[in-house]
This record gives structure tokens, sequence and C-alpha cells, in this order.
């Protein structure tokens, strides 16, 4: 069952490798990602689920110590999923093959950055596309049975919309798509996330609908309340910090 959740963007340039010149633009939303993540250790969770948002190529689990990378944005840094050694937690090998997603990295780095030791973790990364419906059984079903205490780290960015130089140009149905967002993770309004406009969330290029429908459908049960820690569109890109417990 769910006992607490966290809610963070996923743009690289929280990575401050990545963002240069540029990361202390990003100060204050790393720092309410810090107050999220100890939220989540505040509930003394079993596990651990990252849920980012992916290509439908990447889409499903990663395990613990699954590897990423920021290669792609011209950064030689790795991170791996939940671990820091050449075995897991309890001592498997680290598992090969694809690497994170690019969400998860940054779920992975943000983990690293705050020393997360309290519960194993591991990924899940869903598809942008995934309905609506779709999501809101998956976040049930990594909710778990009652007995389990899980907590879930959903990576997401708002709309990329916000201004003439955001990544999807200015639209003017973005800011209030966005407080839309920001109203239901600061309530806890599990409905008010299962009702986002999948269509209308693909057009303003919004990454976190899907991850944020995960989260609705994992909470559903658990009656957990809210905080917003960080609401701003630097870049024209909407980033949102919460807090559920």
């Amino acid at each position: 069952m769910l006992v607490a959740a966290a809610v963070c963007p996923c743009p690289p340039l929280l990575v401050p490798e990545v963002a240069a010149g540029a990361a202390s633009e990003l100060d204050g939303a790393r720092a309410a990602c810090a107050d999220a993540l100890r939220v989540l250790a505040a509930a003394h969770p079993g596990r651990l689920v990252v849920v980012g948002p992916a290509e439908e190529s990447e889409q499903g689990p990663y395990p613990a110590g699954t590897r990423g990378s920021f290669r792609g944005f011209g950064v030689e840094t790795d991170v791996r999923l939940g671990t820091d050694g050449g075995t897991d937690p309890v001592g498997r090998a680290l598992p090969v093959g694809r690497e994170l997603p690019v969400s998860l990295a940054v779920a992975a780095w943000l983990l690293d950055w705050a020393r997360w030791s309290e519960a194993p973790v591991e990924g899940f990364a869903v598809a942008e596309s995934l309905t609506s419906e779709r999501c809101v059984r998956t976040g049930a079903d990594l909710a778990g049975p009652p007995d389990e205490r899980v907590a879930l780290l959903v990576m997401g960015d708002a709309s990329a919309c916000r201004s003439l130089k955001a990544p999807g140009y200015l639209d003017q149905r973005a800011a209030s798509f966005d407080a839309q967002v920001a109203r239901a993770l600061g309530a806890a309004d599990v409905a008010a996330l299962k009702a986002l406009d999948a269509d209308l969330a693909q057009e303003l290029k919004a990454l976190g609908r899907a991850p944020w429908q995960v989260l609705a459908g994992a909470a559903e049960p658990a009656r957990l309340t809210g905080d917003l820690l960080y609401d701003d569109a630097p870049y024209g890109v909407g980033y949102l910090v919460a807090a559920w417990a």
C-alpha cells in the first residue's frame, strides 16, 4: 500500500554537470526535491518505486542497479538506480542490458545526491502515450498489497509551452493546465489527476501526465495529504515538486 509519494520534475538540467553555468538557476527546485525525499524517508517505506515517462520502447520495470547516463547531453556522468556497488542490496550481480530512460536517470541522480538509504529502489517507466485507464491500473499494481509499505518517487514535467522561448513555444492553455496540476498535487486530489486530459497534455508536451496518473492509481485507497513545495516555469517549462504523506 502506498504510504508516501514525492513528485519531482525530470529535466536533465537538475544535474549540475548538465546545467553547467546555469546550474544555480535550479537550486530552488533541487532543494524542494530534497525536502520531498525527506518526506518519503520519514514514512519508512519497505520499497521505493521510481516512476518516470519514457518512449514506448523503454517502458517497463528497471531493477536496482540499472545504469543510466547523460552522455546524450555531453556529460560523462553515469548513475545507477538505488545502489553504489557492483551488486544490489541483497548481493545479486547488477543487471546488464538497456539503460535507464532519462527521467529515471535524473531520479537516480537525485537519490544519490540526497544520499537515499531508507529502502530498496526499483524503477518503472511509463510510455507518454499510455492511456489514463492503463496508468491508473499500473499505479494500483505498483502500490502492492495492503501489508506492504510502498513509496513512489514520481518524475515528470508540466507543460513545455509557457513562454515564447519554451521548447513547445507559447500556448495560452499551458498556464491554466499547469495550475490545475499544481492544485491537484498540492491537495493530493486523486480524482483531479485521473481526470487530466491526456490529449491536451500531449499537445502541451507535459511529460508528467502519465506518471501523475500512475500516482493517482496507487494513491486511490491510501487517503494521503499533499503539500506543494515548488511551482515555477524556468525556460518556459512547468516544474512542480510535491510531497504526499
